[in-house]
């Protein structure tokens, strides 16, 4: 039996709720909290049995604790992982990680130092259709994969411009570093690296400093493609993400809530080619993803291996959006 973890939570908004629930739920004690807004800090350890609260994320680094998830603002991501790392806590730091990549280089080499795990919040990996989908990849039922096309976004809500996500010293960017991060994430995950960069970054409608449109073209050096679209105009909820293999086709919309049920869709080629034949699964909420990522978190402290989603992907992630931010594309 695996043994179960002290969690320390930094930042109580409803990202750190919802980790905090995950761990909890496998058995893992959350024995401290800590949020800017004391109250809200306070509301949140008053749901969890044993654990205290603080307004200051330093008393939870030193706290006797063994992990830490960091669910900060972008500013503080970094900083806060630095800390954890340099404490030799095993981290969940959410995703992007940081405002840029050259953030994580301390963070990387604090982490190696320590021998301690950092996981990246890519909770999309976990989404049951997207776990199936890997597997499908995997299985070689697609052949080849040939390109990925992804699109993602939603509205934004009133007063939208005047929330933290808009202001790019906090944020480090906007929708591109915000949902785009999960779209290069998924796409690194079934193709590799993109070493070639093509995007722009774009504000349509928002009176904003920073970007709520963002469109990318990644390429592998064996030709494979990444053509995505993330969006703060979206107006109703989006998510679409399709694989292309030589022998077929898989399909994941929604997430569920807002978004629309999970679905994955398999259009398997027929050698006559033609109407596809075509597998659909649909996956109701509760979104399982937290749950899931958690799981491989704990497993790979256990395992002292890699986990799904982690820092080194997180500054391939983010390398990649300061190319686009940055104009230094190929």
């Amino acid at each position: 039996m695996k043994r179960k973890m002290k969690i320390g939570i930094i930042g109580c908004g409803l990202i750190g709720q919802k980790r905090a629930k995950a761990a909890t739920s496998q058995g893992h004690a959350v024995s401290i909290v800590a949020d800017l807004d004391l109250t809200r800090a306070n509301a949140c350890a008053a749901g969890l049995h044993g654990a205290r609260a603080s307004g200051r994320w330093q008393d939870v680094v030193a706290a006797d604790i063994d992990a830490v998830i960091v669910a900060t603002t972008h500013d503080m991501l970094a900083p806060i992982a630095l800390a954890a790392a340099e404490a030799g806590l095993h981290i969940i730091v959410e995703k992007p990680a940081a405002r840029e990549a050259d953030e994580l280089i301390p963070v990387i080499a604090a982490a190696e130092r320590s021998e301690i795990v950092v996981k990246v919040g890519f909770n999309h990996r976990f989404h049951p259709a997207m776990l199936k989908a890997r597997d499908i990849v995997d299985s070689g039922a697609l052949g080849p994969l040939l390109y990925v096309r992804g699109r993602y976004g939603h509205g934004g809500r009133s007063g939208y411009d005047k929330e933290w996500r808009c202001q790019p010293e906090i944020s480090g960017g906007g929708e591109l570093i915000d949902q785009g991060s999960h779209l290069i994430d998924l796409s690194r995950w079934f193709l590799g690296e993109f070493p070639h960069v093509f995007g722009m970054a774009k504000t349509y409608f928002w009176n904003i400093a920073v970007d709520d449109n963002c469109f990318l073209g990644l390429r592998t050096d064996a030709g494979q493609v990444a053509w995505l679209h993330a969006s703060w105009t979206e107006w109703k909820n989006l998510f679409c993400f399709e694989i292309f293999g030589r022998d077929g086709k898989l399909q994941i919309d929604g997430l569920g809530g807002s978004y629309g049920i999970e679905r994955l869709c398999h259009y398997r080629m027929l050698p006559g080619m033609g109407p596809p034949e075509t597998t659909i699964w649909e996956y109701p909420f509760p979104d399982s993803s937290w749950d899931l990522e958690f799981r491989d978190f704990a497993e790979a402290i256990a395992e002292k291996r890699r986990p799904n989603g982690d820092i080194y992907d997180a500054k391939a992630n983010l390398e990649i959006i300061g190319a686009v931010y940055g104009g230094e594309q190929a």
